[in-house]
Order: structure tokens, then sequence, then C-alpha cells
């Protein structure tokens, strides 16, 4: 049988059948075939009416790998994290007491605001500039940070956008990774100018530099440190290796006596021939432990005295809340410098106090007391451990962060700008780039899953009242202890 189609010049044309037949086929394979190379990214299947073959590439990752993707797939990180970031709670917590120091730390700015002058002034001593877009994350860079500080800390915040996504307003700051502050308040009592807001990882009383959580939150990988979260496990299994009696009952201090003449003078307090002082005092050398892979300084492994000593290197030390995790009675010897949760701490509560100019007989004084009022040093340990495990935990770490910046976005009375030389930093370009122990770091620490409750709601800012009764219960406490030691050595030179 044929068929009779005309052709534009209306002549009769005859096609077979099977040819027809076989002509649809062909078209409708072509448009599947079509469709599915438009849906695996090869063809653009919109220009496909005019029969347009469009070679389609798949735009590759800038900074080649998917980091991000990458660490979904591990599960076991996804619920190891997950149960330390969200903690079960009904309604959003009350934040803990020492949120209310982001009033006080941002009070100089409080009735002029913060201005584009006072922030370009603040780029003499900032490593790198940080704008906050529409939920996005910008840096100029200025100057390199001692080891990779500044990228860790970048690292962050840049978890903090993932933890809670949208929330933060736009903002910029600048943001110094250096020990010591530098914003000294006597420049600028009774003048015109106002001090620039430096963000860092600690202040003093003379200072008025924004403190920050450190980079370690998120691990120190040059010694090998691993991010907070994670130690903070590791320390609680540590805890419970060695029962609280069964320590050693002398205090116990590891670090690096050379960065700070307190810390060498320290090291006269070690037991000898000629003096037991009730410590037992140790030097770290990280470059031979970095040669033998760290093996004797797992933070785990160091919860073995009933006491632990915590003195500042340069300035504060990152080994503060590591010591003060240990169930160990802390032995604080008096700081010049605070990092942003030690001012929410109390002694005698949290801590025992140790004069910074009489370290030796200090140390010797609490350690017997300790070991005569057993069940109280035990619970001044127990209570600062839980302090640093439950209000320092990285959900509140996030909260801190949240909080300060949001309070001090407000106080900006300029647009924020993206500088025409930063940079967008996201997980895949910070964590792509990296190696080894860095990279390891950043995907134990990374947020997979933005935060399932809001922030914690804030407490007002202290009174004056109020804020004069905290110093001096402190004070007062510290006396105290003084007196008993005082005391103490009294009768033992009274003693016939």
């Amino acid at each position: 049988m044929k068929m009779n189609i005309k052709d534009d010049q209306h002549k009769p044309v005859t096609f077979p059948r099977k040819s027809i037949v076989k002509a649809t086929l062909f078209i409708v394979v072509l448009f599947i075939s079509a469709a599915l190379l438009d849906f695996l990214g090869y063809l653009d299947f919109n220009a496909f009416a005019g029969l347009k073959r469009i070679t389609k590439r798949k735009e590759p990752n800038p900074y080649g790998c998917d980091f991000v993707q990458n660490q979904s797939t591990q599960t076991h990180f996804s619920q190891n994290r997950a149960s330390r970031l969200n903690p079960i709670r009904s309604k959003p917590s009350t934040c803990p007491s020492y949120f209310r120091w982001i009033h006080e730390d941002l009070r100089p700015w409080k009735q002029t605001g913060i201005t584009r002058g006072m922030i370009e002034e603040a780029s003499r001593t900032a490593h790198f500039r940080l704008v906050i877009r529409n939920g996005k994350a910008y840096v100029k860079r200025y100057r390199k940070s001692i080891q990779t500080r500044d990228d860790f800390t970048l690292w962050g915040i840049v978890q903090l956008l993932r933890w809670y996504p949208g929330k933060l307003p736009d903002l910029e700051l600048m943001f110094d990774a250096d020990d010591r502050p530098v914003v000294r308040s006597a420049d600028f009592i009774g003048q015109q100018k106002k001090p620039p807001p430096v963000f860092r990882y600690c202040s003093d009383d003379a200072s008025l530099d924004i403190v920050f959580p450190d980079w370690s939150f998120w691990g120190w990988a040059e010694v090998n440190i691993k991010p907070w979260g994670e130690s903070l496990e590791a320390i609680k299994e540590g805890n419970n290796m060695t029962q609280w009696k069964e320590r050693v009952a002398y205090a116990y201090w590891r670090g690096n006596p050379y960065v700070d003449p307190g810390r060498g003078d320290l090291l006269k307090c070690n037991v000898s021939e000629h003096e037991e002082w009730n410590t037992r005092l140790y030097i770290q050398d990280w470059d031979k432990e970095s040669k033998e892979g760290y093996k004797n300084s797992n933070l785990e492994n160091q919860c073995t005295h009933r006491y632990k000593i915590y003195i500042e290197g340069w300035a504060w030390s990152v080994s503060e809340k590591y010591i003060m995790a240990c169930d160990s009675m802390t032995l604080y010897v008096k700081p010049r410098f605070y990092d942003f949760y030690i001012r929410g701490m109390m002694p005698l509560q949290h801590y025992w106090p140790i004069r910074d100019d009489s370290k030796c007989t200090s140390l010797k004084f609490a350690v017997h007391w300790g070991n005569t009022h057993v069940d109280k040093a035990r619970e001044i340990g127990e209570l600062g451990s839980r302090f640093i495990r439950e209000e320092v935990n990285m959900k509140y770490v996030y909260d801190y962060m949240f909080h300060l910046l949001k309070e001090y976005a407000t106080l900006l009375k300029f647009k924020p700008e993206i500088p025409l030389d930063a940079e967008e930093i996201t997980p895949d370009s910070m964590g792509c780039p990296a190696t080894e122990r860095w990279r390891d770091f950043m995907a134990e620490s990374m947020v997979l899953s933005p935060s399932e409750e809001s922030p914690c709601e804030m407490l007002p800012p202290y009174d004056p009242l109020a804020l004069k009764e905290v110093l001096e219960r402190k004070a007062n406490l510290t006396r105290q202890v003084e007196l008993w030691e005082s005391k103490y050595f009294q009768d033992l030179t009274n003693k016939p």
C-alpha cells in the first residue's frame, strides 16, 4: 500500500509506510536522547527547537574539590557533632553569665556608634578585614598571622554562618590575631577622638580591645591539638581513667617556659633536693614532640594529678580551657589578661587563686590545703570542669560569636562595603587547598547543618552596682585565700 503526499510543486510523491515509521522512531529517539543529555548537563535543551546542539561543560570547582560534599558523606562526623552542638532543649536557653561582658566590651562605642573612620584607624594593626554581606563572608588580608591563627579564626566565622544561616546582619570589622591588646584606654581619656574597634583573642583592664574566641576552638594544627569539640570529649574520657582521690597529690604543669619571664619564674618552684613545693613541673619541647609524633602531649593523658597549674604566657594562654576541663582543681596564677569566658568564673568556686609575686609558697599552700580538704578541693575541680563542659561548649562558643557580632553590627554608622580586592571565603575555598592536619581539623570542625534552635537569650547589661559587686566578690575571695596562706606560714614559723 502506498500513500500520496504532495510536495510544494503539487506533484505527487510516494513514500513507503516503513520509511515513515522509521523516521518517526528516529525523531522520538533523538528527542529522548537530547533530554537525557540535557539532564546530564551536555546540551542546552532550550535551544533544541532549532535542533542546535550546544556543548555545555560542567563548571569545575575552582578549589579542586567539593569539601562540603565530601564531609557531608562522613555520617560519623555528623552524628558526633549533632549531639554536641544540638543538645536537646525545649526552648532557647538563657546565655551563660559571661555573655554579659559583651555589653561591657562594646560600651566605649555605645553613645557615639562606630564610624568608618574608626574602622580604618583599626586597620593599622589588623591582620584582616572581615565583611559579612547577605550572609556571606569576605576577607581582605593585610598581613600574615603567627602560624594559621587567622585562617582558623576565619574558618570559625564561616562555620558560624552555616550554624545560623541568614541570621547575622551585615557588618565590617578589623581583626588583630597577635597576642597582646593594643588599644590602650589611657590614650583616649578626655579626647574627642574615639578608640578604634579592634577584635582579638584577649584584653586586659587597661585596654579596649574586643575579645573574641580564639582559633584553637577549630583546632591548632601546628601542635596537633584537635578542634575543641573533639578535645573536650577526649578529656572527658581521660577524666574517667583516674579517679580523683587516686590522682597524684601534687600540682602539675607542662608548657613552654621561654615565652614569658613569669613562666621562667614558675620553674623555680619545681621539686629539688633542697625544697619541696608540692609541684611537678615539666618543659614542653614542641620541636621534639613534633619529631616524635606528639605522643607525650595528648591532652586526655594529662588529667592524672589532683591539681593543675594555669599560668599566662606572653599574653593569655590557649591552655586555659584544656587545663580547666580536667576535673583537677585549677591553681590559677593571678592573670593580667582575660579571654571571653574567664570573667564568668569565680575563685574558690571554679578555681584556686595563686599569687603571681610569690608563686612557690602560694602553690605549696594550695596543695596542702587541697590534701587536707579533699572533698572541697575535688568539688572546686569538678565545678570548674563542669563550667567548661557546659558553658564553653561549641554551642555556646557560636552563640557568643553570634551575639557579639550582632550587637557590634548595631553600632555601625555606615553601610558595610566589600573591598574590591577582598575574597569570598567558603568551606570549599578554605578546605580544598588545606593539607594534612590542617585539612583534617577543618573537616572535623565543619558545621554540616544549621542549628535546630535559636541562639540563647542574652541577659541585660550589668547595672553599675551589680558589676561592682561581682568584681568585689572576686577580689574578696582572692584576699581570703591570701589570708589563709599567710596564717599557714606564720603558724609554721611560730612552731617550736
